[in-house]
C-alpha cells in the first residue's frame, strides 16, 4: 500500500521551496506609487527618513482629501516600512480620513467646535443646522480650534470661521475652491529686524552676551514653563545643557486645551519675537536642530510660519541651527511633552513612560529641551528688561506676568496680559470689561478643560501656579473660562469630560476606559457620586500622564462645590 500521507507532505514541502512569483499582502499599484512619487518626491539615496511619515500623510490627505488604502501600501513600499505601520500611525490621528478605494472623498469638509466656550456661544445649534443645510460636504463637530475668543468657531477645509453663522460657513463652502487662505497681519522679518530685532540673539551666539548671566536672568525671573507643567525655565535650560552633545530642542505649538489661545495669537501678530527666543535657547543650552511642532488647525499660522522660516534662514542674523516646521494632525494628546516627540518622529503620539526624563533622553534618543511657545517669546523682553523689572510685576504677592486666555460670558474676550496673581474678580472688571449684557458671575474654570471648576465663592482667588490647587484645580496653561446663572457647572464638566473621552490616546487602560465611564455618569440625572470618586481616584493614580490625571479635576469640583446640580450625596 502507498503512504499518501507521505507524498502528500513532500508535496507541500516542495512546493514551500519554489520561489513567489509576487510578494506576500497586498501589491502596490503602478498609479498608486505614481501619485506618492509625485507628492514625496522621489526616494533619496539614503532612503525617505522614518520621521517624516505624518509630513507625507498631510500632503496625501491634503491632495486627496483623505487617505486611500492604495496610497498607504504605495506609501509604505515608498518608505520601507510595513503597511501596518503606516496605516496605524494614520488611524491615531483624527485629522488624516482613512478610505477604501471604492469610496469617494468629501468634497469638502467643515468642522464645527463643540468645546465649552463655542457651545455657550450655540455652537451646538449650528452645527445642526449647517449638517441640514450643507447636503454635499462632509459637516462635523471637533474638539477646540484654539479661537475661544471668536466662538462659535468652526473651519471650512483649511480656512478658520471667527464668530461662525450658518451664512458665513455656507458662503466660504461656495467660495473654497477659488478662495485663497487669509494670511494674518504679522509683524515680518525685514520690519522686525529692521526695529531692533535678532541682535540680542546675535550677542548670545557671538559669544559677546554671557550664557550663564542668561539662565542666571531667568532664574531670577522666576520664568516657569507655560504650557501647563509650570517648569522653571532656567533650571531647565541648565538642566539640558549638562547633558552629553548632542542636544536638540522641540517647541510645543500644540495648543489643544479647551478655552486656550494665547499662543497661535501671539504668533500670527509676532513670529519673529517667539523665533528670537528659539535661537537664543538653542544657542544658551547647545541645541544642533530645532522642531517646531505646530498644531494642524492652525493653517494660517503654519503656512506664515514657513513663510518667516524662508525669510530668516535666506539672510540669517546669526548662526542658525537647523529648524524644522513639523504638523500636527489633530491629537490633543501631543501636547503632552513625551507624546509630542513621538509625533515628531512620526509615530502615534503616545506619551512615553518616565523615567527617564526627556532632558535626558527625548528626541530621537538625545538630550531634548521642550518648551511652550510662551516661556521663548517672553525670552528677549525679559533678558533686555532684566529679571527684576519682570518680577516686580505681580500682584497679592506672586512676581511676573502672565498671559490669560479669557473666554465665555465677558464683554471683551481675548489674551490678556496682566499680573501673575490677579484675581479672577479683578481679571473680568478690570481687562474684560466686565460680565457680558444680562450675565452675572456663577462659575469658572481657571485652568481650561482640566484645571477644575470654581464658584464665584472663590473669584478672590490668586491665579497662578500653587495658589490654586488647595482648592483642588490648578492654572495650566492659564486658559480662563466664565460662566454665568445662564450655565450649568456640570454641563461644563460633562462637556469637558466628553473631550478627554474623545482624545485619550487608549494607550492605559484607566483614561481609556475611566473618561468613558465617567461621561457616561456624568449624563446620568443623578448622578453616583461614590462610583464617580472611586473612579476618579483610580483616573488620577493610575493614569500614564496628566490628560488621565487630570481628568478628574471637573469631577471632583462639581461634587465639591455644585451638589446642588447633580443631586448627589457627597460624603464629608
Amino acid at each position: 500500500m502507498v503512504n499518501t500521507t507521505h507524498i502528500g507532505l513532500d508535496q507541500v514541502r516542495q512546493q514551500l521551496r519554489q520561489p513567489r512569483t509576487q510578494l506576500k499582502g497586498r501589491q502596490v499599484l503602478p498609479e498608486a506609487r505614481a501619485d506618492v512619487q509625485a507628492l514625496i518626491g522621489p526616494v533619496p539615496e539614503e532612503g525617505h527618513r522614518r520621521d517624516l511619515l505624518i509630513e507625507h500623510l498631510h500632503k496625501l490627505n491634503d491632495h486627496f482629501q483623505g487617505l486611500f488604502e492604495r496610497h498607504i501600501v504605495a506609501l509604505a513600499a515608498e518608505m520601507r516600512l510595513p503597511v501596518v505601520e503606516v496605516f496605524e500611525v494614520a488611524s491615531f490621528y483624527h485629522h488624516f480620513e482613512i478610505l477604501k478605494d471604492e469610496e469617494t472623498a468629501p468634497r469638502i469638509t467643515v468642522r464645527v467646535c463643540d468645546s465649552l466656550s463655542c457651545s455657550l456661544a450655540g455652537s451646538d445649534s449650528l452645527l445642526r443646522q449647517l449638517q441640514n443645510d450643507l447636503l454635499d460636504v462632509k459637516v462635523v463637530p471637533v474638539p477646540c480650534l484654539g479661537r475661544c475668543e471668536q466662538a462659535p468657531a468652526a473651519q471650512v477645509g483649511q480656512q478658520a470661521v471667527a464668530f461662525a453663522t450658518a451664512q458665513n460657513v455656507s458662503r466660504l463652502v461656495a467660495e473654497n475652491s477659488t478662495q485663497p487662505l487669509a494670511l494674518p497681519h504679522a509683524l515680518r522679518y525685514d520690519d522686525y529686524k529692521n526695529a531692533g530685532g535678532y541682535q540680542l540673539a546675535l550677542q548670545v551666539s557671538a559669544g559677546l552676551k554671557d550664557h550663564e548671566s542668561v539662565i542666571q536672568c531667568l532664574e531670577s525671573s522666576g520664568l516657569r514653563g507655560l504650557g501647563g507643567a509650570g517648569f522653571p525655565a532656567g533650571r531647565k535650560w541648565r538642566i539640558v545643557r549638562s547633558q552629553p552633545g548632542p542636544r536638540l530642542m522641540a517647541v510645543n505649538i500644540d495648543e489643544g486645551e479647551p478655552g486656550t489661545f494665547k499662543d497661535r495669537t501671539f504668533l500670527e501678530a509676532d513670529p519673529h519675537r517667539f523665533l528670537e527666543g528659539v535661537l537664543i535657547a538653542a544657542s544658551v543650552v547647545g541645541c544642533e536642530a530645532v522642531y517646531i511642532y505646530l498644531r494642524d488647525e492652525y493653517h494660517e499660522a503654519r503656512v506664515l510660519l514657513t513663510e518667516e522660516l524662508a525669510a530668516l534662514k535666506l539672510n540669517p542674523p546669526c548662526a542658525l541651527p537647523r529648524i524644522e516646521l513639523r504638523r500636527g494632525a489633530g491629537a490633543y494628546i501631543c501636547g503632552e511633552e513625551s507624546a509630542m516627540i513621538e509625533s515628531i518622529e512620526g509615530k502615534r503620539g503616545e506619551p512615553r513612560m518616565r523615567p527617564p526624563y526627556i532632558a535626558e533622553v527625548g528626541l530621537f534618543g538625545r538630550p531634548t529641551l521642550e518648551h511652550n511657545f510662551e516661556t521663548l517669546y517672553w525670552v528677549r523682553e525679559l533678558i533686555e528688561q532684566g529679571a527684576d523689572s519682570f518680577a516686580s510685576q505681580g500682584r497679592h504677592g506672586r512676581k511676573g506676568l502672565r498671559r490669560f486666555s479669557v473666554s465665555g460670558r465677558v464683554k471683551q474676550p481675548g489674551v490678556k496680559l496682566a499680573p501673575a496673581g490677579i484675581t479672577l474678580r479683578e481679571l473680568v472688571d478690570e481687562y474684560c470689561g466686565g460680565m457680558a449684557e444680562g450675565h452675572t458671575l456663577y462659575a469658572y474654570l481657571p485652568g481650561g478643560a482640566s484645571g477644575g471648576i470654581l464658584p464665584a465663592l472663590l473669584a478672590d482667588v490668586p491665579l497662578d501656579f500653587d495658589t490654586l490647587q488647595p482648592h483642588g484645580c490648578f492654572i495650566g496653561s492659564a486658559a480662563v473660562m466664565v460662566l454665568s446663572q445662564h450655565d450649568s457647572a456640570r454641563e461644563a464638566a460633562l462637556n469637558v469630560m466628553r473631550f478627554f473621552a474623545h482624545e485619550s490616546c487608549g494607550q492605559c487602560t484607566p483614561c481609556r476606559v475611566g473618561t468613558e465611564k465617567a461621561a457616561l455618569l456624568m449624563d446620568s440625572p443623578v448622578w453616583d457620586a461614590d462610583t464617580l470618586q472611586d473612579l476618579a481616584q483610580v483616573m488620577g493614580d493610575a493614569s500614564i500622564c496628566g490628560l488621565g490625571q487630570a481628568a478628574p479635576n471637573p469631577i471632583r469640583c462639581v461634587l465639591d462645590y455644585f451638589p446642588h446640580e447633580v443631586g448627589a450625596e457627597v460624603k464629608a
